[in-house]
């Protein structure tokens, strides 16, 4: 179970919104959506291959309070740590792990 003591970085969530350049691209860059206080908690990393490259990916659950805006979070968005800079790729929705209503949990990857 997460505390809110254990909320202690600020994570800024931001995603893309769509457009239409006139040369078939279809998102923009990166904007800001919110700020909140979150959980930054890594995993067990592990390896995969890209372009024929072993590549090594370190997955992180990020808790934040549940509220309006944590509710909008798609796995098209991203976060970034507001004090180290770190990007993590969301790769699926909140979820409410604890069953309890107060917190979600995001499944990403750094990078």
């Amino acid at each position: 179970m997460t505390s809110a003591g254990q909320l202690r970085e600020r994570i800024t969530f931001q995603r893309r919104p769509p457009y239409e350049d006139g040369y078939g691209n279809t998102e923009g860059d990166w904007e800001d959506q919110f700020t909140v206080s979150a959980r930054v908690q890594p995993l067990k990393g592990g390896e995969e291959v890209i372009a024929s490259r072993l590549t090594g990916i370190q997955p992180v659950i990020i808790v934040v309070h549940r509220d309006g805006n944590t509710r909008r979070i798609g796995a098209g968005w991203r976060a970034v740590n507001a004090r180290t800079r770190v990007a993590y790729a969301i790769t699926a929705p909140p979820a409410d792990m604890e069953e309890k209503g107060a917190m979600l949990t995001i499944l990403a990857t750094i990078g």
